[in-house]
């Protein structure tokens, strides 16, 4: 009865956290949609003089150095541009998708800034549309799934160490 119990509560957690996935997902969208924003305006510009200079973006990068100022210089400019591109995928992937296929496609969500000051910020709320239901629905039973499983493991190692 405990074990039942027990399952019950881990199925319900997993149905309450799961349903706040599609607005958690929303406002990591928004953040998404306004780094990208930003450094598209720093990418854009750097791939132009790149290209006014006859140069790639790799061949632009290796040309800045020979000081530490420049050193430091271009590993900036590199890690922005990486990041750019990174962030511009993941949106790309994100952006036309609905909630539940956000679900499908968690390494989109692999930014540790903006999932931080996302969670930072996110206020759950009541899960009220059809998303939000069947992500409780999902998480309902991931929950159960994983708590049943679990106590099954614990069960068979109990029954193995009494028969022994």
């Amino acid at each position: 009865m405990i074990v039942r119990a027990i399952t019950l509560a881990g199925a319900l957690s997993g149905a309450v956290g799961l349903s706040q996935f599609p607005e958690f997902s929303q406002q990591y969208l928004q953040r998404l949609s306004g780094a990208v924003d930003e450094l598209r305006v720093m990418a854009v510009a750097f791939d132009l003089s790149a290209t006014t200079a006859g140069l790639t973006r790799q061949e632009a990068l290796a040309e800045i150095g020979g000081s530490a100022f420049q050193d430091d210089l271009r590993n900036t400019l590199s890690e922005r541009l990486s990041r750019y591109d990174r962030l511009k995928s993941d949106y790309d992937g994100l952006s036309g998708a609905s909630p539940l296929g956000r679900l499908a496609r968690p390494w989109r969500f692999a930014d540790p800034e903006l999932s931080r000051r996302t969670w930072q910020e996110f206020r759950p709320a009541v899960p009220v549309t059809a998303d939000g239901l069947i992500c409780a629905g999902i998480g309902f039973g991931a929950g159960w799934l994983v708590l049943s499983l679990l106590f099954a493991g614990a069960g068979r190692v109990l029954r193995r160490r009494r028969i022994a």
